[in-house]
């Protein structure tokens, strides 16, 4: 690998930056007409326009993209995370350009993409997974006797859905056929598939996940992590190892993550999810995400790895670089994403450009962004400006290092998370692991006064 194409922005393309970099790898940075001056394009060798500001002009316009990619030479091509990551037409029209996809084949994205699909792989490697539907509903099947047998609460699920999209709550069996109508519609709507599947639904379930890689003949995972302090079904903090989990439960979710992956023929990085239930002491799973995480750096200080490092050896044909026996823990780590939104005013987005910006700086303290002071935070994409990461001998040492990191945090000209993230921090239901993934929606955290 000579020339890497990255075909995303902010600060998941400047870490890739970084990497790439340091291996001797040149970076062709794609940019939008919003994004000609970001940090990001300062970093990489060289950039290449793929079209106007919004995301489906520009990064997620496939043709675009494979054109510019074509077009620089490169002989690879990073997705990162979110916009063409998980899009296995794109992945094969990079394979069919004959540039180097770095991540799964499109086999495995199309596999992992469609969750009723997913969830029976799940099973047939003896995956644990919550009591629900063998494959999608059938929309002449007896839906009630099913979800009688799965009991209530449960929730239907839309096969192409996923990242906690397309998700409907069913508390009774007289909601159950209403609820199905109108999940199918939104279902067909949002991602042009209609299928459905239900699961039980499991009350103050918290999120754990478990980070493998896969080069076609090694599999091995990097330990887990929790993400359970959510908004909406969006992680807000992540953490690694996950806390609170019985070493029995811990060694399930490791073993038959690592199956799943040996069983598919995966390669590359990918992340596979689980619903853990505190009451019950069992953990299901949710879904396998088929791209780097956003949260990878929390694994990443807890093991030394560089993931990223790892994806690029594995497209390249190299292999892994370690064996699962090679894979050790260290300390804790906690990482919290900020946000350029107004907690206090209903999350409202805030663009605007950066007025002011001091990053906390020490030991144990990483900052991953795609913004620097004068940077322009655009109302085209996604609203996080950064993630901060805090590494520390154990998880109280960890929260203790958060607290004063975030205290030392300074943007102005924005309006952002930090205000909140400062308080969900030192909460006593996050020091105690009491928190769960509906966490901030059930508790009043008076952030009309933040």
């Amino acid at each position: 690998m000579h020339r890497l194409f990255i075909a995303n922005r902010g600060e998941i393309a400047a870490r890739i930056i970084k990497t790439a970099q340091a291996l001797g790898v040149e970076t062709v940075l794609a940019v939008s007409e919003a994004d000609t001056r970001s940090l990001a394009t300062e970093l990489a060798d060289k950039t290449t326009l793929v079209g106007p500001a919004p995301a489906t002009a520009s990064y997620l316009n496939k043709d675009a993209v494979l054109k510019a990619a074509v077009e620089s030479k490169a002989d690879a091509l990073h997705p990162g995370f979110g916009f063409l990551s998980e899009n296995a037409e794109f992945a094969q029209m990079v394979i069919d350009a004959g540039i180097t996809w770095v991540g799964p084949v499109p086999e495995s994205i199309r596999l992992m993409g469609n969750k009723a699909q997913a969830r029976n792989a799940a099973v047939a490697a003896g995956v644990p997974t919550l009591k629900g539907s063998e494959g999608v509903l059938d929309p002449d099947g007896d839906t009630r006797a099913l979800a009688e047998d799965i009991g209530f609460p449960l929730v239907v699920k839309a096969s192409a859905g996923g990242g906690g999209r397309g998700i409907r709550l069913v508390e009774s069996a007289d909601e159950l056929l209403e609820t199905i109508d109108i999940a199918r519609a939104e279902a067909g709507a949002a991602f042009g598939d209609d299928a459905l599947y239900m699961e039980r639904f499991v009350t103050h379930a918290r999120h754990v996940e478990v980070q493998i890689l896969g080069d076609g003949n090694t599999y091995i995972h990097l330990g887990d992590r929790d993400c359970s302090m959510q908004r909406r079904q969006q992680k807000v903090i992540e953490e690694a190892p996950a806390p609170s989990i019985p070493e029995h439960v811990r060694e399930v979710i490791h073993s038959s993550s690592v199956e799943l992956a040996r069983r598919t023929g995966y390669k590359g990085a990918g992340t596979v999810e689980f619903l853990y239930d505190p009451a019950q002491e069992t953990a299901a799973f949710i879904e396998m995400n088929t791209r780097l995480q956003v949260e990878h750096p929390v694994t990443e200080f807890i093991t030394g790895i560089d993931i990223v490092a790892e994806q690029l050896r594995i497209a390249d044909g190299k292999g892994l670089s370690l064996t699962q026996d090679d894979v050790s823990f260290d300390g804790h780590a906690i990482e919290v994403r900020v946000n350029a939104e107004d907690p206090a005013n209903n999350f409202m987005p805030s663009p605007g450009t950066i007025t002011g910006l001091h990053w906390p700086t020490g030991g144990g303290i990483r900052v991953d962004t795609g913004f620097a002071q004068g940077g322009v935070v655009a109302p085209f994409y996604d609203s996080m400006l950064a993630k901060l990461i805090v590494h520390a001998p154990d998880r109280a040492s960890a929260i203790e290092k958060m607290s004063s990191a975030l205290s030392e945090l300074e943007i102005t000209g924005v309006k952002t998370t930090v205000p909140l993230l400062r308080l969900l921090i030192e909460r006593s239901e996050f020091a105690s692991v009491e928190h769960y993934s509906a966490f901030i929606e059930n508790t009043d955290l008076e952030m009309e006064k933040l």
